[in-house]
């Protein structure tokens, strides 16, 4: 490996666009539900869908990448990952038109887009932890953060995009958010790509599932996943009660306050990180999301409400890196397997965290408060494992 971490910029570079594009696939498409709706006459239920099917796929890929990943290579699978974004993208513009029954067309593109998601969801991270940089937990935060400023991006664009050109003409937007990946194609083909361990193999999962404080970084990963979108998934609803909204606006701006309050905290961290314990700023974030989770639930205040939900976004900013930056380097032969399974573990959580918070609230009557009072659970376990964390280290050191 060559130490010299500025050849590493252009690989930095590289993942920082990778995140910006799985930030689009995942927040472009929802934005066109209501035109979905009534251009192509597909009802709510199916649309409804659409986000199950992006999350499953990315499950199904984080899967196989744990198998497959280290026979076929860093590099043609993350130039795969760029790929496949864009087709999906550019898919979305033109598939439904050609189907009699346009969602199908929406569906294929939906899982073409989300297999290139979910294959920089899993490879961003170890190429960059493979990367000669300095703190490395800092640097992982901030490649973290720059999925949060996509998102914003991604919707504040799309906003005026729609304002300015009208919503009818969004196939001209999708065609421009393909460019992203499509010119990224170009940065991963050219910048140094060193593997994990050093070129070793890596762990296989048999060796993984038998490590103790492989479980530990898997329940982290499922709390962290499921204490960032349970909350995200009802941002507008609180925006909108909290500050009178409408609806339209609502679910901009409550996705786009909780998203640049987590990319503030990832990008401060970016800079500053490596001055910090990541342990004790993890163990103070969950308990920073347990009060977010209790001010949102318990307040009558419809602003504390909101306030709730920013303060989580601040919280759980940290969790997913912090998670990965302090269990790799604990499991340094994890490889590919542990990367995938972490990230598997974190969708996980992202998709059983709000179906849980839904269902709870269902059966209090629809009572959102009662389904995100328990949603309290996800950081009170996250803080439990931290603290197990060093006693099973030096147990199995």
């Amino acid at each position: 490996m060559n130490d010299n971490p500025q050849k590493y910029n252009k690989t930095l570079l590289a993942c920082y666009l990778g995140f910006i594009t799985q930030a689009i696939t995942a927040n472009f498409t929802p934005l066109l539900f209501l035109m979905f709706n009534k251009s192509y006459e597909v009802s709510l239920g199916k649309i409804a869908l659409i986000p199950a099917v992006f999350f499953l796929t990315q499950l199904v890929v984080d899967i196989i990448c744990a198998q497959v990943v280290d026979k076929i290579g860093y590099r043609k699978c993350i130039i795969t990952s760029c790929l496949c974004s864009a087709a999906g993208l550019l898919l979305l513009a033109f598939l439904p038109d050609l189907f009699s029954d346009p969602f199908v067309g929406i569906i294929i593109s939906v899982v073409v887009y989300a297999i290139g998601s979910g294959l920089v969801e899993v490879l961003g991270s170890p190429i960059v932890e493979a990367c000669p940089f300095e703190h490395k937990e800092a640097v992982m935060s901030l490649l973290h953060s720059f999925y949060c400023w996509g998102s914003v991006g991604v919707i504040v664009i799309s906003t005026l995009f729609f304002k300015f050109a009208g919503i009818e003409n969004w196939k001209i937007l999708a065609c421009i958010w393909a460019v992203i990946p499509l010119y990224n194609i170009y940065n991963f083909a050219t910048c140094p790509i060193e593997q994990p361990n050093g070129g070793e193999k890596g762990m296989g999962l048999v060796a993984l599932f038998k490590l103790p404080l492989f479980w530990v970084a898997v329940i982290l990963m499922i709390c962290a996943g499921a204490s960032e979108l349970s909350m995200a998934q009802w941002a507008s609803a609180f925006a909108e009660s909290a500050l009178g909204l409408s609806k339209n606006i609502g679910d901009l701006a409550g996705p786009c306050l909780f998203a640049v309050a987590m990319g503030t905290v990832r990008a401060i961290f970016g800079k500053f990180g490596h001055k910090l314990n990541l342990m004790h700023f993890m163990i103070f974030s969950g308990a920073l999301c347990l009060v977010s989770y209790l001010l949102a639930s318990l307040s009558s205040v419809p602003i504390l409400g909101l306030l709730g939900c920013i303060f989580c976004g601040f919280s759980v900013a940290i969790m997913w890196p912090g998670t990965i930056s302090i269990c790799s380097p604990r499991i340094p032969k994890g490889g590919t397997a542990l990367f995938a399974m972490l990230a598997m573990s974190g969708d996980l959580g992202g998709a059983a965290g709000p179906a849980i918070v839904g269902n709870i609230s269902q059966v209090f009557s629809n009572n959102l408060k009662a389904g995100l009072l328990a949603g309290t659970i996800f950081p009170v376990v996250l803080i439990v494992m931290i603290l197990l964390i060093p006693a099973i280290t030096k147990k199995t050191s």
